[in-house]
């Protein structure tokens, strides 16, 4: 099958994570179906049908944003369908996505992490969350990677953490100096009690454990970050992605091209990159505007 043939397409050539080829899988099954009940495939499908697609989406009270995603996975099927020649034309030309309204970033300042991440004390439990803060501000990487993590994953004599691949594209990040302090204080003084009777040097468990020894969750990690966010007189909204979020900015700030955060960040597709780029565009625009004597 077609479809069957794209899958295979995405994991070995791509080399993207189940999670989105899956993703990828449901939206042109979806499409698929559309097509049957106007009597078409895949192969035979012109630009009408995709508009109708698209129109079908929005009567059905999809959000902008969905249909622009299932746009993008049709855009994508159609252009291995032209490269493999099962197509000679691409019904995906010339439409356009719907445009969605903008939304500001969610990140900290500079001074605001530093606060958030001298909240911990010196306690064990103080030393992980702290080992937690520092990995995530040094590398950006998900939540749902880092509770996910395991021993083998870090590699404190090179300043690295390996992330698998299955919430993102597989990865190597660095992190710096401060981050692996942080973390090899937890490793040697505080994982090794919350283990209890586990075994603490096992390569196969997990990175970030709670008091019992059991993996972390997002709902206690959540609980954590609100804790502390607290403690350190931040008021802004925090969550998990903010923290993120502040990583990019600040890189972008700093002047890292696109390509390497797209890297580090794990996107597999470029555009979620450049939403970082456009908000600090944005926000000198508004400096420049608000500073400039003649900037009016």
């Amino acid at each position: 099958m077609i479809t069957e043939e794209f899958v295979d397409y995405l994991k070995n050539t791509r080399k993207m994570s189940e999670n989105t080829i899956e993703a990828y899988r449901r939206d042109i099954d979806a499409y698929a179906r559309f097509l049957a009940e106007r009597d078409k495939d895949l192969d035979g499908a012109t630009n009408t049908d995709v508009v109708a697609y698209l129109m079908d989406l929005k009567a059905g009270g999809k959000s902008k944003s969905t249909v622009n995603r299932k746009l993008a996975s049709l855009r994508i099927f159609y252009k291995y369908m032209m490269s493999t020649g099962l197509v000679q034309t691409d019904p995906t030309e010339e439409i356009r996505s719907p445009k969605i309204a903008r939304k500001d970033i969610d990140f900290l300042s500079y001074e605001d992490v530093i606060r958030l991440l001298d909240a911990p004390d010196n306690s064990i439990k103080g030393k992980r969350d702290k080992a937690l803060f520092e990995v995530l501000y040094a590398t950006g990487i998900r939540v749902s990677e880092i509770i996910e993590m395991k021993l083998r994953d870090v590699n404190l004599h090179m300043g690295f953490v390996s992330c698998s691949g299955t919430h993102g594209r597989a990865r190597i990040v660095p992190m710096g100096v401060p981050a692996q302090n942080a973390l090899k204080d937890y490793l040697d003084h505080s994982r090794k009690i919350m283990m209890k009777n586990q075994e603490p040097d096992d390569p196969d468990g997990m990175l970030f454990v709670n008091y019992l020894g059991d993996p972390m969750t997002r709902q206690g990690f959540w609980k954590i970050l609100k804790q502390y966010a607290e403690k350190a007189g931040i008021e802004e909204k925090l969550t998990p992605q903010t923290l993120r979020n502040s990583f990019a900015m600040h890189m972008v700030q700093n002047g890292i091209d696109i390509k390497s955060l797209q890297e580090l960040m794990g996107h597999e597709d470029i555009t979620a990159t450049q939403v970082y780029f456009g908000e600090t565009r944005n926000r000198i625009k508004d400096v420049y505007d608000r500073c400039h004597p003649r900037a009016r």
